[in-house]
């Protein structure tokens, strides 16, 4: 797919007059050009934006009906100048009825009219006097000299995009025709509608919005009547609402006298590869699309290609950390939620086998003290007494005064039974044993005393008849940045799911609700320590010598690679293109390729820690459970990514 799965689209609400044909079709061919100058290339405007919604008995003139069709052939005759593709509101009469009607123009012509299925006639709303349902059964018009499709079944294929349209009540109906439409291949809807102002009824139709677009899988295009309506019983606020798969894009101000606009760069991608990786969501089989009519509008250009990720997602907001709430207020309830996930997963695991008691490794750094928090409070759901939790830390030649002093104080401050053993010697004594040269500091050197750490939490879990808690997050996971059969291994690991953009703001968030100040100064120090598994020789100021992503790369790009790889399964083009948006100004685009080629090589080679990881309990949408949630062959070659990623154009300042 051309400009990396992207489609621009737009929702518009002009000013209207009631009646005014003329002037509400000349509103709606300047706002389509300037649509179509900022690149859109799907645009919908409010129900019946022709004639105004609000009409009433004046849609029996026949004056109106017939400057309305008029109107829409003028529309029409625009559109050869635009390459937008448009859907306006206008009333139909067929036979001896009136339809409310959304119509699909493009390239000098209609390509089909969608009659409204469903007609409110309650409280303040009478369409029923005025319009005809829609039915299913197809129909043709041709007020133009050419055949129209004339059906509420309309699939329409731009492109190879495939959409369809409601309008207004269609969405709040138990069942709205959007549903079978996606069901049958539409990605994108567009609704028309008049949704009057009532208090508290605009956070239900966002709601309404969000949900119907998760539930389908779709882009959700919502435009509404506004000003120029009538007010005589209703307010008219206007609102233009662009959503994909359950996440609100864009929206516009409301109560506004002026036209408005909304613009957004739809992933296509994204939700054709969400709709294959959910097997609850299938389109029907070739043969049931005869239920809806396809129509291919085959003169419209392609997407224009050759354009900069800049041209391509100008209207698109790349958030760079995937895994973590922009909304602070958002952000502590999903960490609280989080952490009560975590440790019910523990509990329930300490519960089903009996046991009472729990060993962790305490290094002073952020995972670990993620993994003593957690079972902390998994030992307090569960009443039992915190000194069953055996926190051990395991000083080796790397240890900072810094990390052992947080270590040691955060496990007195909660409670927990603290013991400390130096590695050193044990370590020496292996070295000899395997005539490995301690100056040497190599994987054997770094990777010998992780397993000795692993061998005592082992050993001390046999003794006192407890679990090793496993600290390593997805994110090390993702890298195979453990050592195998060292900290890879556990009895359960309760950080498996947790990329590491994460845990500083669980971590925070424990913090924050804690009521004891010393926790709170170690926890907030444990913070601001640098990340580091401390297993090279301090400096000679005993400052930490060994920083993680001074090797392998920032993890705030890894964890925005890694969730776009897994989450939306994009290639490294698209990840690249992306990463450039997300983080223009912070890494450049050489450093920014580096690290993904390196993500790609440690990802797929490391694929064999992750065969035989713990269990561990899933808390968000990206998990590498290789018992479920990524099962991939330890030895698949991972030459078709690097090669792709290699070959991308990082000197050039505006190329992909």
């Amino acid at each position: 797919m051309d400009n990396l799965g992207y489609i621009r689209v737009g929702a518009a609400k002009p000013v209207v007059r009631l009646g005014d044909v003329e002037f509400n079709v000349n509103q709606i061919c300047e706002m389509t050009k300037e649509a179509d100058d900022k690149g859109v290339r799907m645009l919908v405007f409010p129900e019946l934006s022709v004639t105004g919604y609000t009409c009433a008995d004046l849609f029996f003139q026949s004056l109106l009906m017939e400057r309305a069709l008029q109107g829409l052939e003028k529309i029409a005759e625009f559109s050869k100048k635009v390459k937008a593709t448009v859907i306006i509101g206008v009333p139909i009469a067929r036979r001896d009825a009136i339809y409310n009607c959304a119509a699909v123009i493009s390239d000098g012509k209609v390509w089909g009219i969608v009659p409204k299925t469903y007609l409110p006639n309650y409280n303040e709303f009478y369409e029923r006097r005025w319009f005809a349902e829609g039915t299913k059964s197809d129909a043709i018009i041709s007020p133009f000299g050419y055949d129209i499709p004339f059906s509420t079944r309309l699939i329409f294929d731009l492109t190879g995009i495939k959409f369809g349209v409601e309008i207004c009540e269609d969405l709040w109906v138990p069942v709205p025709p959007s549903s079978e439409m996606t069901k049958d291949g539409a990605e994108i809807i567009f609704n028309l509608s008049a949704t009057d102002e009532l208090a508290g009824k605009h956070s239900y139709l966002i709601d309404l919005i969000e949900q119907q677009s998760a539930r389908c899988r779709c882009g959700y295009v919502y435009a509404s009547a506004g000003a120029g309506e009538s007010s005589t019983d209703l307010a008219f606020s206007g609102n233009c609402i662009i959503a994909e798969n359950g996440i609100i894009l864009c929206s516009s101000q409301r109560f506004s006298l002026s036209p408005q606009m909304e613009i957004a760069d739809l992933d296509v991608e994204l939700l054709r590869n969400d709709r294959r990786r959910h097997n609850t969501f299938r389109t029907e089989p070739e043969e049931s699309i005869d239920s809806f009519i396809m129509i291919k509008n085959k003169n419209l250009p392609d997407s224009e290609k050759n354009k900069t990720y800049r041209e391509i997602l100008e209207y698109r907001k790349v958030n760079p950390t995937p895994f973590v709430e922009k909304n602070e207020n958002l952000l502590q309830q999903r960490c609280q939620e989080i952490s009560s996930i975590q440790a019910w997963g523990l509990a329930q695991r300490l519960r089903a086998i009996g046991c009472k008691k729990a060993v962790i490794g305490i290094s002073g750094g952020l995972d670990s003290t993620l993994a003593l928090l957690v079972t902390v409070k998994a030992f307090d759901l569960l009443s039992l007494d915190r000194k069953g939790i055996v926190g051990i830390t395991m000083p080796g030649f790397g240890t900072t005064e810094r990390t052992h002093g947080n270590a040691w104080n955060l496990m007195q401050e909660l409670g927990v039974t603290p013991i400390e053993v130096p590695i050193n010697k044990a370590v020496e004594i292996h070295f000899s044993d395997i005539a490995q040269d301690p100056e040497k500091h190599d994987a054997t050197y770094e990777n010998s005393q992780a397993r000795e750490r692993t061998q005592i939490l082992m050993d001390m879990a046999n003794k006192i008849g407890g679990i090793v808690i496993g600290t390593g997050d997805l994110s090390e996971l993702a890298l195979g940045w453990c050592t195998y059969n060292g900290d890879q291994m556990s009895m359960y690991g309760v950080n498996a799911s947790i990329p590491k953009t994460l845990v500083r703001d669980l971590v925070k968030g424990y913090m924050i609700s804690n009521d004891n100040e010393k926790v709170k100064h170690t926890l907030q120090d444990i913070i601001d320590t640098p990340i580091s598994p401390e297993l090279l020789p301090a400096g000679v100021d005993g400052t930490i010598a060994q920083k993680t992503e001074d090797f392998v790369g920032p993890y705030e790009l890894h964890d925005f690679f890694l969730h776009l790889m897994l989450r939306h399964s994009f290639s490294p083009t698209k990840i690249f293109s992306l990463a450039c948006k997300a983080f223009e100004g912070s890494y450049d685009r050489k450093t920014i390729k580096k690290w993904l080629i390196t993500f790609y090589r440690r990802f797929f080679s490391q694929q064999f820690k992750r065969s035989c990881m713990p269990d561990g309990v899933k808390v968000g949408s990206v998990c590498l459970s290789p018992r479920g949630d990524w099962r991939m062959p330890s030895d698949a070659s991972s030459s078709l990514w690097i090669k792709e990623a290699e070959e991308l154009k990082a000197d050039d300042k505006e190329g992909c």
